[in-house]
């Protein structure tokens, strides 16, 4: 190993952690972020931009280039909506005509981003997913194998889950409201929810998804609130549902009558927490996934890695927080 590779592992963690503003980077004709392309040339490509929790991803990822800019040049695109998989497909594709060297792609559908991932290996760039993993069937279908940088999405559902279940009865109905539904986060998610419940003795009435935005996730819960008068709780994918929670139990003046809990811990729901309205939420370290990814897909290309040879998974840590 290198003593700048050393230098960047030593930092990595230290870096997505921090609240450091990075300097902004050179732009192209199309507004995408870019350095000059004489140094290994890496894509992000995220999710829905206005996102929190995408908005983490990008200052992390930025914090990290501007302290090894030497090393590598960074390009970031993301979508305008959390389910806009065609305009993924296509900063891909844009990718591989620029022939980067590798993509960190955060994925908005687990299959529908294969065919063009492939591609992109096919094309002999390095790719590895971060947040949401690739579909493993689909992937061995295909002939190919990404590596997840991330947590343990079940896990740390069945973590938050079973911090809810010390506030309910055996029998008590619950509701889950999950992200995108073809997306493999959500549904291990809310896999994760139903271990928990289930292990409470807990009925999981309804599961329907908010496609991991606020005003979906509230129509979801008015319906849920609607169909089921004694819901306990609503157990929600992430932080932006929950909060669309929230609003549709405050509408139906069921306030402090039902439960709600998230996912991502992002900044807007600290107040929910500090009052009461969101019960708990789990950290998943939004910026520091990004910089191992970074870091991992660097690292792989230095060392004139095959994709074949990666690690399957690089596990990232996951922390429980309550109000």
């Amino acid at each position: 190993m290198t003593q700048n590779m050393r230098r960047r592992v030593l930092l990595a963690g230290a870096l997505a952690a921090t609240g450091l503003t990075g300097i902004a980077l050179f732009a192209d004709a199309a507004g995408a972020e870019v350095l000059p392309r004489t140094k290994p040339k890496i894509a992000l490509v995220l999710k829905s931009m206005s996102d929190p929790f995408t908005v983490a991803m990008v200052d992390a990822a930025r914090n990290y280039h501007d302290h090894f800019s030497s090393q590598f040049s960074l390009t970031i695109r993301g979508t305008a909506k959390q389910t806009d998989t065609a305009a993924q497909i296509r900063m891909v594709e844009e990718a591989i005509r620029a022939k980067v060297n590798a993509i960190v792609i955060a994925p908005t559908d687990s299959k529908a981003l294969i065919p063009v991932i492939a591609r992109a290996i096919k094309a002999g760039i390095i790719t590895i997913t971060i947040d949401n993993p690739l579909d493993d069937a689909a992937q061995a279908a295909a002939g190919i194998s990404v590596p997840f940088v991330g947590p343990n999405n079940r896990n740390g559902a069945k973590q938050v889950g079973q911090y809810l279940a010390t506030r309910l009865k055996p029998g008590d109905q619950v509701g889950i409201i999950e992200g995108i539904s073809v997306s493999s986060n959500a549904q291990q998610r809310t896999a994760g929810s139903r271990d928990a419940m289930d292990a409470a003795s807990v009925q999981v009435v309804a599961v329907e998804s908010g496609d991991w935005e606020y005003g979906k996730a509230r129509d979801v819960a008015t319906k849920m609130l609607a169909e089921h008068p004694q819901l306990r709780a609503l157990l929600c994918g992430n932080d932006n549902m929950a909060m669309g929670a929230v609003d549709a139990i405050r509408d139906a003046g069921r306030g402090g009558g039902v439960y709600v809990t998230g996912y991502d811990a992002i900044d807007a729901i600290k107040p929910l927490l500090a009052d009461g309205r969101v019960l708990a939420t789990m950290n998943q370290f939004a910026g520091r996934q990004t910089v191992f990814g970074i870091d991992f897909a660097l690292k792989a290309v230095t060392e004139r890695r095959k994709q074949r040879e990666l690690s399957k998974v690089i596990e990232t840590p996951l922390q429980l927080v309550t109000g």
